[in-house]
């Protein structure tokens, strides 16, 4: 019931229709930064801004075990993943990702990919036309194999990069871009638990301390090592989502070709700038819509009750596009972000909270370290963008402009 006893009514469908702007819409229909509605027949309780998501990622709230519907476990995040973890258990498995903060880690995949993409521009500059964003999971594939010591021949690289990006560009969809991601993570979870097996047994060599050597190696909160479709799992969460970032890298060509006034800071290089355009973009544009747990005891926020089991929705690009907190929230502004510190718990298009102890990704560090390497090429190149369709849908979930971005005459 709502507060005047009415039932709440589904908001499923509108959901499905609206994709990005849902939650927003609902939010502006309210007094406060709280929605009361039903999801998939639950009652869920929906929340925005800062207090809301330290709110959002107490364990004493909000539990993710059980809370990631399956049709998002089979394609995108994987059954037994981290992300349905609480507790010592998550605590544990998260350690296996943590190392891959750590500066000289983000610096060597950052190598690694800068690496990839240097070597494939001049193949884009002798064809007539690339779709960048393609081409851009390809090269972050293939920086993220080298870089986590998982091979990969050359002549796979185009196939499994189509793979990891069908496996998040469907999980939230029903019809044949589901059915991609899901026999995508089929072959894909056989290729590294095949691969886990081999290097368990002798049969191949995993890189002293890469990837591969600390998932193999891993141990859970009871002693146990990883079974290998888990390991394989795992594997995944750490290539899929960097392969993710050709979004973030289809973005930024969109902004500069938007704003074409940034292009000069970020190819020489101004650091602090490089930074903040990356933060922008990430803030700006469309990638996560929302995160859901369920509330782990009767939950009250704002005045408004859910009951246990219920969903808990944080509004994460209601968040970032929040005017109380950004202030003309749909300008592309990268200096908002120079001269002040970035709030944990403000901007969060990769979720919020502590990344040690939390829910939040882990990858984001990596995210935004290569995607500012990317951005100074990508101002440093010289092309031209034909007529195109550059539309950006935001019932599309997730969406990237139409086009891909298409560039021409690379030099």
């Amino acid at each position: 019931m709502d507060v005047l006893g009415r039932p709440l009514v589904d908001r499923t469908l509108p959901l499905l229709a609206e994709g990005y702007a849902w939650l927003p819409n609902r939010m502006r229909d309210t007094p406060g930064p709280v929605v009361r509605t039903r999801i998939l027949g639950r009652p869920a309780l929906a929340l925005r801004g800062p207090e809301a998501v330290r709110f959002f990622y107490d364990e004493r709230n909000v539990h993710r075990h059980r809370a990631v519907p399956e049709p998002v476990l089979g394609t995108l995040f994987g059954h037994g993943a981290v992300h349905t973890l609480d507790g010592a258990a998550h605590r544990a498995r998260k350690s296996l990702f943590l190392p891959l903060l750590a500066p000289e880690r983000v610096a060597g995949l950052v190598d690694h990919v800068t690496a990839a993409w240097d070597d494939a521009v001049p193949d884009w500059s002798g064809r007539g036309a690339v779709v960048l964003f393609d081409e851009a999971a390809t090269v972050l594939t293939a920086g993220v194999h080298r870089w986590a010591g998982i091979p990969l021949d050359v002549c796979e690289e185009r196939a499994t990069a189509r793979d990891l990006i069908a496996m998040v560009d469907g999980f939230a969809t029903a019809g044949p871009r589901h059915l991609r991601a899901r026999r995508a993570r089929a072959r894909q979870e056989a290729r590294l638990a095949r691969l886990v097996r081999h290097v368990r047994t002798g049969g191949a060599s995993a890189p002293a301390d890469s990837v591969l050597d600390l998932v193999c190696r891993h141990r859970e909160a009871d002693g146990a090592p990883l079974d290998g479709r888990t390991a394989a799992v795992e594997l995944l969460n750490v290539v899929r989502p960097t392969a993710a970032v050709a979004w973030f890298v289809a973005f930024t060509a969109h902004a500069l070709h938007r704003w074409p006034g940034h292009r000069a800071r970020l190819a020489d290089g101004d650091v602090p700038f490089v930074t903040a355009f990356a933060h922008e973009v990430r803030r700006f544009y469309p990638f996560v819509p929302f995160l859901g747990g369920l509330a782990a005891r009767d939950l009250y926020w704002r005045g408004e009750w859910v009951p246990a089991g219920g969903l808990v929705v944080l509004d994460v690009y209601g968040q970032n596009h929040d005017e109380s907190l950004w202030g003309d929230p749909y300008a592309f502004r990268p200096e908002r972000f120079l001269g002040r510190p970035v709030g944990r718990d403000e901007l969060i298009p990769q979720g919020g909270g502590d990344p040690a102890t939390g829910h939040r990704c882990p990858g984001e560090g990596i995210t935004v370290g290569v995607l500012e390497a990317l951005a100074v090429r990508l101002a440093r190149m010289e092309y031209t963008v034909p007529q195109q369709n550059l539309t950006i849908p935001l019932h599309r979930v997730p969406t990237r402009p139409h086009s891909g971005v298409l560039l021409a005459a690379i030099r």
